[in-house]
């Protein structure tokens, strides 16, 4: 693993991700100096108690200091302002990436700025996560034996290897990417299974009040893992939806198609095509697991167990 060390780092935005970031960066001596930005001032206050982060401010405009890294992790919808508050701020060249699962959007919000030349943009996405928000749910070790998909867009090829070594340094492997192709690969593996469980629980909300009760009284896995991705932040979502709108709606074109042909084999009676269906998907499941992509560690969880 190549380490890579920062006199200091600032995180915009300080939920699950942003949170996890400071502690992995704290933990793995990537900078010793951390100051968070969020326009929540509980979640300031929730780093600070936390020994996370060495200096918390609501706005950019109020942090002083100058830095050697900006990571961005608030929503989509934040970008455009975020972006256009980092050219007022930087007087200096700073290296800056994100965290987004859209990366079309993001280099397009960057791309409207005017003067841009002291922001070093790398766009980012660190395939990490949980579906709890907030900043007591972070942990350092999140980002450990993931993935982490690069878009670069004309950048210098020593910000590039900058932000390698950086998500590296996390225990990330980076893999670069077209950012277009990102947003279908993502709408897919991402995107769709959350609308499908934000989709079903849903449906299973609007049953008359005796049976959904009982569905939520007998909730089997599958049923409960629904209810794990719904449980999700909604603010983030909807800007996913909103900023990857095309390949989201490509996708799901797609899936619903699928979808209807199962809906008649199952009328049909067709053991043969349903039992085929399965077992290819179920081998995608294998590869899954044989590459070691199949669950994130979720610290929570492992305590209730105690």
């Amino acid at each position: 693993m190549t380490n890579i060390n920062f006199k200091s780092v600032v995180i915009i935005g300080l939920g699950l991700i942003g949170s996890s970031l400071a502690r992995a960066i704290r933990e793995k001596e990537v900078s010793k100096t951390i100051y968070g930005i969020d326009i929540n001032e509980e979640n300031i206050k929730k780093c600070l108690n936390l020994k996370i982060i060495s200096k918390g401010e609501k706005n950019l405009e109020d942090l002083k200091e100058q830095t050697d890294l900006i990571i961005i992790c608030s929503p989509l919808s934040t970008y455009k302002e975020i972006f256009f508050q980092l050219e007022q701020y930087l007087n200096q060249d700073t290296l800056v990436t994100d965290v987004g699962s859209t990366k079309m959007s993001t280099i397009r919000d960057f791309e409207e700025l005017k003067n841009n030349h002291h922001i070093k943009f790398v766009p980012c996405h660190p395939i990490a996560g949980l579906e709890k928000s907030g900043p007591e749910y972070g942990f350092a070790k999140l980002f450990e034996n993931r993935f982490c998909i690069m878009t670069p867009k004309n950048n210098d090829q020593n910000s590039i290897d900058q932000i390698i070594k950086f998500w590296n340094s996390l225990g990330m492997e980076v893999q670069s990417m077209d950012a277009e192709h990102h947003d279908r690969v993502l709408a897919m593996t991402s995107h769709i299974p959350q609308l499908i469980a934000y989709s079903i629980v849903a449906t299973a909300s609007e049953l008359e009040s005796h049976l959904k009760e009982e569905v939520i009284k007998y909730s089997a896995a599958g049923f409960r893992d629904f209810t794990r991705l719904a449980g999700s932040d909604p603010i983030m979502w909807r800007d996913v939806y909103a900023k990857n709108k095309e390949a989201v709606l490509e996708m799901l074109g797609r899936f619903t198609e699928d979808l209807s042909t199962l809906q008649k084999a199952i009328r049909n009676n067709d053991a043969s095509y349903l039992e085929k269906t399965f077992s290819s998907t179920r081998e995608i499941r294998k590869v899954i697991e044989e590459i070691g992509q199949a669950g994130t560690f979720d610290p929570t969880e492992s305590k209730k167990t105690k």
